[in-house]
């Protein structure tokens, strides 16, 4: 195997930001790969076309630095790549889901990349996990996780990653069930635990939660479930596991209140289906953390909610994508809320972005306010069908201590997508010196043939 990814942008052509059926938070967390001290951005193009093969997949990396990311400092990574195990091939979506850890325990991030309609040998769609090992010069040598092979599987729909006080965990999702990989990581692919859950219903999205001793909870979510207007959510679910009594697409983790427990955020985006499952264009709970777990009963928001900007407008999506992160430094994680069926500016389900502040004590709602491409400094304009907020996630990019908020939009620049970067500031994110991320701009640029749920703009 090669000792370092070799990257060929010329032959990768297509779109950013889609994220494969059922998953909703492609976007990885910014994180530091190449141990500089700034976090690096993976955007992932899933749709891309590599060497002729549409659908392929890629996922493009920008290397932070104290002005931020750029495409100065990027690198294009598909399974065509010099030492990326397997070949691109039509149809992969290599990059659908993406999280990272440092796996090996070497001080550097590593980056977990799912691919969930791979074959394995027979096994059609059984999917593929590939990890891209980090190191002082980014993101080196890869090698696959050991996922179960079965047809149909669809393992890597979704991917999350932890190093909590037992050690490194990664949770796989699809559509057979979920598995963690513990223990020992080493670069030939080989892990020390694998534990398949295959009681649990179909995996869309996975995620950890920390509790307060310091070990990490597994957050699963399965595809969405007839009846339901989202898919169940389970906490560290043994066999088959006890849902939580309120369903979403999405999740997020972070200190709402302040209070030093990690809260769980469930984003509901889709209509009704009864009278208990849903809100009219979606809403996100909030379960509260504690010494005991999670609190018994979840507090809901939507623009219903007091203080939240925005109406509850049928198929607005609100919670398509969420994210935690203390943006104003005052001790309150805040809400970041992906609402990407609004119509902004009179342009129909172009979206926005909700900011939620946390709060001590009641619900939040109060000094919520918007961001969209009409504010102020944030480059192009709203269209028809964008679909700005469809992914989210937040990351200290600059290392100055102001967390940025990352904003993914599915259907801008004729359906290829895009990605803006707002920086930090001592209030919260700013359109000022903010930055998009075209397919183009990140090197996956090409005519694509239309893929997603958003006409293109």
């Amino acid at each position: 195997m090669a000792t370092a990814v070799a990257v060929a942008c010329a032959a990768v052509a297509g779109s950013v930001v889609m994220p494969a059926d059922a998953v909703a938070k492609p976007i990885a967390a910014p994180a530091d790969f190449n141990g500089d001290g700034y976090q690096d951005l993976v955007v992932p193009a899933p749709r891309a076309q590599v060497g002729g093969k549409i659908g392929a997949g890629a996922v493009a990396v920008l290397y932070g630095s104290r002005t931020g990311v750029s495409t100065v400092r990027k690198a294009v990574i598909t399974q065509d790549s010099a030492g990326v195990p397997d070949a691109a091939e039509a149809g992969d979506l290599f990059g659908a889901s993406t999280a990272f850890a440092d796996l090996d325990k070497d001080g550097y991030s590593d980056l977990v990349v799912g691919a969930p309609d791979e074959d394995l040998g027979s096994a059609v769609d059984a999917g593929g996990v590939t990890v891209l090992w980090g190191g002082k010069n980014g993101l080196a040598a890869a090698s696959t996780l050991p996922v179960t092979l079965v047809k149909g599987g669809r393992y890597g729909l979704d991917v999350a990653a932890v190093r909590d006080s037992g050690g490194a965990r990664v949770l796989v999702g699809g559509y057979d069930g979920s598995i963690e990989f513990s223990g020992t990581f080493a670069h030939d692919g080989s892990v020390s635990t694998k534990s398949p859950n295959w009681d649990t219903p179909a995996v869309g999205v996975t995620d950890y939660l920390v509790r307060d001793d310091g070990r990490a909870a597994r957050i699963i979510t399965s595809v969405r479930v007839g009846g339901y207007s989202g898919g169940l959510v389970y906490v560290d679910p043994t066999s088959p596991g006890v849902p939580l009594p309120i369903d979403g697409t999405t999740t997020a983790v972070g200190d709402v209140n302040g209070d030093g427990y990690s809260d769980l955020v469930v984003g509901d985006p889709d209509e009704p289906i009864s009278g208990t499952h849903g809100h009219k264009g979606g809403q996100i709970t909030v379960w509260y953390g504690g010494d005991k777990g999670l609190a018994a009963t979840p507090v809901r928001i939507s623009p219903d909610t007091a203080g939240v900007v925005g109406t509850s407008t049928k198929y607005n999506g609100f919670g398509t994508a969420v994210a935690v992160a203390d943006l104003n430094r005052d001790g309150l994680g805040d809400i970041v809320v992906g609402v990407p069926g609004q119509t902004q500016n009179g342009k129909g389900r172009a979206g926005v972005v909700v900011i939620v502040p946390g709060t001590k004590a009641g619900t939040p709602g109060a000094g919520s306010y918007q961001l969209s491409q009409e504010t102020a400094s944030v480059p192009g304009a709203s269209a028809p069908g964008d679909g700005f907020g469809t992914t989210l996630a937040v990351g200290d990019v600059r290392a100055d201590g102001r967390p940025d908020v990352i904003i993914g939009a599915e259907g801008e620049d004729s359906g290829r997508g895009a990605v803006w970067v707002l920086p930090g500031s001592s209030t919260g994110p700013t359109g000022t010196g903010s930055v998009e991320l075209t397919a183009g701009k990140l090197g996956v640029a090409g005519d694509v043939p239309w893929v997603g749920g958003f006409q293109p703009s």
